[in-house]
């Protein structure tokens, strides 16, 4: 086995490299460095040191004992009703000492020269048996030939017969003898005189029965019986198992227990049995899961072998071969940063100076990407209407994006969509390249600018960081060359390569439903080269290009690595984000196709339970979850600050809490696209989401929470990350209601005219006010009118007012949201 470092060592067993070499130090080994070698030996003393250290016992242990419990659930009855069933496993092995293996390997030795002295006695007397089958079958013909030309030579057969018999009668009853068999009955009662009664022979004819149609029967009858005594004996070839036979039993992700029993070949009711000795009620066709199948398989003595669902489609796609020499590609490039900072402005500024001369019609907007050419090579640029698409696109699983260009506005620095910005390139892992624009202002101040990065983690590389800060003016055109350069820098770092030869593969960046056209997506192709004609594969949909356009409107013949262009031919709208491949087979094509749609809700559904937080201790169990990600918005810089740092030393080495994006207001979309696309729980401190980023909540199904005490915040993420989470108590929002007038009264004070906009008002529930969705107020209403009357309820679309509980400031354009608080059972 290769010897690893001190450093590789660590990072496997997850412990710091100056710990590991104190640690190897007091063991007594030699290591002093990180780089230095470790072999098998030193790990071998060096676990034998820290078992010592522990009080434990350097002899391997006699007794392993594994548990194992598995949660499941049944509906019952009609399926109102659902149980959950738990099974618990134990077993215990034990390791037997010398003398005991050395009994039974001798046992098996003896049992195995038993076996084999069997088996050679039995063939040998196989082989007896057949020779002396050969010899009978070689005497009976001598005699019918001897017979036959006998009775040719005399000219009185009938008198000949007597003695002819007479001569085979010893013979034939030696011949039953040999084959331990008694002679078959006369051919007929009666008897001639002086003759003793005949065997019958093969034509019957010989049997001295009555010569009527019964006698001539029953001398056929003897003549067979004669005939299987003369065989040899056979033994048939079933042997009655002495062990139970051990099958291996492919268990895909779900199979239904009739598949499951016909695997094993058994009854279908034996599978029942055992499911429900184990807890678990089922019927031959309920449809059960791959732990609980294999589960069934182990008990009932057999070994099983799991299958993926997905091996038809990775099957088709890896037989996919893309080897070939390999070239650097162009690197693609996405900008980004706050807005009315200049990002147009210099995407415009790079059109028009780095695009070919005589290129008719300039550039296709619509496209959403362009390439251009520099004196050192070129550059694809996605134009992306900022981070939304882009973390849009990162939420499907693409990478589509090599390098982001960061613009900056010198004279403004560092914005809030900036700073989303920073966070959504960091979460995505793509470096960074910041455009400090606007520097030929008088206010400019890119030392600013710098510094305000630097305190959000993006070091300058003059300030021993890795981030490359260019000075541009988009207006001017200063600063643009060095820009591109720094960019294909960046691309050399990175060394970005594909093979042209290999069929295409890459990502969609958008697609649309044109109504001369039909189905137009916009792809980026990253390895190999796209040609009219091919088969494309992308996402849920599948086609033959019947045409390339490329980013000037123009058709072409083919598209190599890193260039954008349209395709015409898929049978429907591909997402953005979703991968293409160029396949051979439209056939596999098809199936893949449908197998992915089938597939689509299941995936989706996954990702949505894996970002639960009620999940997220079931899911460390599985190791699909290492980091509970969040992102977090209050409403005040303090809260913010609080709870980042509570949550941060909530970390253990198991599951470490990572705040992937957090800030001061009201939730907003991109906040939704970001906890979607890093599998996040979205948190909000008194604040609310608005109506975009509710719909992505909504449709994506993602864990929102709100709360208004830290404490309880705290608590639900521990008790989560320790398995623990009681029951409690959830919001609802019943009701929404807009205020459109405020009135004053001496007696009553002020009274907010409302109109009723999501859900229904209720007179006796907690209310919240919210100004540009922050909370300013909690507590109750005072009053709920319609016009003069008193009312307990005003739904949704209609007009009244409404009496805040000692609250005067409430101000047009307030929000006064009804909420409940409903008990919520924790299912597993």
């Amino acid at each position: 086995m290769a010897e690893t470092t001190v450093k590789e060592f660590a990072e496997s067993v997850n412990r710091p490299v100056d710990r590991l070499l104190e640690q190897m130090s007091e063991a007594g080994l030699p290591h002093k460095r990180q780089d230095e070698a470790v072999s098998e030996k030193d790990k071998q003393t060096l676990l034998a040191f820290l078992k010592k250290s522990h009080g434990g016992d350097t002899a391997e242990p006699g007794k392993i004992t594994l548990k194992r419990r598995t949660t499941s659930k049944l509906k019952t009855g009609a399926g109102k009703k659902t149980v959950n069933i738990e099974v618990r496993k134990k077993r215990t092995y034990v390791k037997r000492n010398e003398a005991e293996l050395e009994a039974e390997a001798k046992a098996k030795a003896d049992a195995e020269a038993k076996a084999k002295a069997e088996a050679e006695a039995k063939a040998k007397a196989e082989a007896d048996a057949r020779r002396k089958a050969d010899e009978a079958a070689k005497r009976k013909q001598a005699d019918a030939a001897r017979a036959k030309s006998t009775g040719e030579r005399q000219s009185k057969p009938a008198e000949a017969a007597p003695v002819e018999q007479k001569t085979e009668k010893p013979v034939r009853e030696k011949k039953f003898r040999d084959q331990d068999a008694a002679p078959s009955k006369p051919a007929g009662k009666g008897k001639r005189s002086g003759n003793k009664p005949s065997f019958a022979s093969e034509d019957g004819r010989r049997g001295g029965g009555k010569k009527d149609s019964r006698g001539a029967r029953k001398g056929q009858k003897g003549a067979r019986g004669n005939d299987r005594r003369n065989e040899p004996k056979r033994e048939h070839g079933f042997e009655k198992p002495t062990a139970p036979i051990v099958r291996e039993v492919s268990i895909p992700e779900a199979i239904t227990v009739s598949e499951l029993a016909e695997k094993m070949a058994v009854k279908a009711a034996e599978v029942i049995k055992v499911m429900f000795n184990m807890g678990a009620m089922a019927t031959i066709n309920q449809v059960i899961d791959q732990d609980t199948a294999q589960i069934v398989v182990e008990e009932m003595g057999h070994k099983f072998k799991l299958i993926n669902d997905n091996a038809l489609e990775d099957d088709f796609l890896d037989a996919i071969s893309y080897e070939g020499k390999e070239v650097t590609r162009a690197p693609v490039v996405t900008v980004m940063g706050h807005v009315d900072h200049g990002k147009t402005s210099l995407l415009d500024y790079i059109r028009r100076a780095k695009v070919a001369d005589g290129e008719s019609g300039g550039i296709t907007q619509h496209i959403g990407a362009y390439h251009v050419e520099t004196g050192h090579g070129m550059v694809t640029f996605l134009d992306t209407p900022g981070h939304a698409a882009f973390t849009a696109m990162r939420a499907r699983g693409a990478k589509a994006t090599d390098v982001v260009i960061l613009v900056v506005a010198a004279d403004d620095g560092v914005m809030p969509q900036t700073e989303e910005a920073v966070q959504h390139a960091k979460a995505a892992g793509v470096p960074i390249v910041v455009a400090v624009n606007k520097i030929d202002k008088e206010a400019a101040d890119p030392d600013r600018v710098k510094t305000e990065l630097a305190a959000r983690e993006v070091i300058p590389e003059e300030w021993g960081g890795d981030v490359p800060f260019v000075h541009v003016s988009a207006k001017a055109g200063t600063g643009v060359d060095e820009l591109l350069d720094a960019v294909l820098l960046q691309a050399e770092i990175l060394e970005l390569t594909a093979v042209p030869e290999a069929p295409a593969k890459g990502v969609v960046v958008e697609a649309r439903l044109d109504k001369g056209r039909g189905p137009v997506s916009t792809v980026m192709v990253q390895n190999g080269t796209l040609r009219k004609g091919d088969m494309v594969l992308a996402g849920v949909h599948y086609g033959r290009v019947r045409a390339l356009i490329d980013e000037n409107g123009h058709q072409t013949e083919e598209a190599g690595p890193s260039i954008p262009v349209e395709i015409l031919g898929l049978d429907g709208t591909p997402d953005a984000g979703d991968e293409f491949t160029v396949v051979q087979d439209e056939r596999k094509a098809r199936e893949v196709a449908l197998f992915r749609q089938g597939k689509f809700r299941d995936v989706k559904l996954a990702r949505q339970q894996a970002a639960k937080l009620e999940n997220m201790f079931e899911n460390m169990g599985k190791g699909e979850v290492a980091n509970l990600n969040v992102v977090l918005k209050t409403d005040v810089r303090g809260s913010l600050e609080a709870i980042s740092a509570a949550l941060q030393d909530l970390s253990t080495d198991e599951v470490k809490v990572n705040i992937i994006s957090s800030g001061v207001g009201g939730i907003a979309e991109t906040d939704a696209n970001l906890a979607l696309a890093s599998s996040a729980v979205l948190v909000g401190f008194n604040v609310r989401a608005d109506a975009s980023a509710r719909s992505i909540v909504e449709r994506e199904e993602i864990d929102l929470r709100y709360y208004s005490v830290i404490y309880e915040l705290i608590d639900h993420v521990k008790q989560a990350m320790t398995g623990m989470l009681a029951p409690e108590y959830k919001e609802e929002i019943v009701g929404i209601a807009e205020v459109r007038d405020v009135f004053r009264s001496p007696k009553l004070g002020a009274i907010a005219g409302c109109m009723v906009v999501e859900g229904t008002v209720y007179r006796n529930k907690k209310i919240r006010v919210l100004r540009d969705n922050v909370v300013i107020y909690e507590g109750e209403l005072e009053s709920l009118r319609r016009f003069k009357d008193d009312v307990n309820e005003v739904r949704n679309g209609v007009e009244c007012g409404i009496g805040v509980k000692n609250y005067n400031d409430v101000k047009e354009g307030d929000k006064i949201e009804v909420f409940d608080k409903v008990k919520v059972e924790r299912t597993l």
